[in-house]
């Protein structure tokens, strides 16, 4: 059984924006959206082989995770990126980075002595 630090509470909390992030076609759709900027469904589905059906239940995973929302404008939805969402995931990233780290050093520490 994996044992949780206090500390990482925040990034299990983290974990349906890296569970979103792990499906090819969503994190293609943030890579679009990081591109160019808000766009809508036909935007989004143009020169994919993917259907507006799937490409909205994939935006729906992301809305849920925090990385984009949509904004009514007339008929259309236009989606955009979340930057918070994605800035706490960089933010976890950074602190498993500085925990590997610290881990690492712990080794060198132990081998070295």
């Amino acid at each position: 059984m994996l044992r949780r630090s206090a500390g990482s509470a925040g990034l299990v909390s983290r974990a349906p924006v890296f569970a979103a992030l792990g499906d090819e076609t969503r994190l293609a759709l943030v890579d679009r959206l990081c591109a160019r900027g808000p766009q809508s469904i036909a935007l989004l589905t143009t020169g994919s082989a993917v259907t507006r059906q799937a490409v909205t239940k994939h935006l729906n995973v992301l809305a849920g995770a925090g990385l984009v929302r949509d904004v009514r404008r007339g008929r259309e939805r236009i989606w955009e990126l979340e930057p918070e969402g994605l800035d706490e995931a960089r933010g976890s990233l950074d602190e498993i980075s500085q925990r590997w780290d610290e881990a690492l050093g712990r080794l060198r520490r132990f081998v070295e002595d």
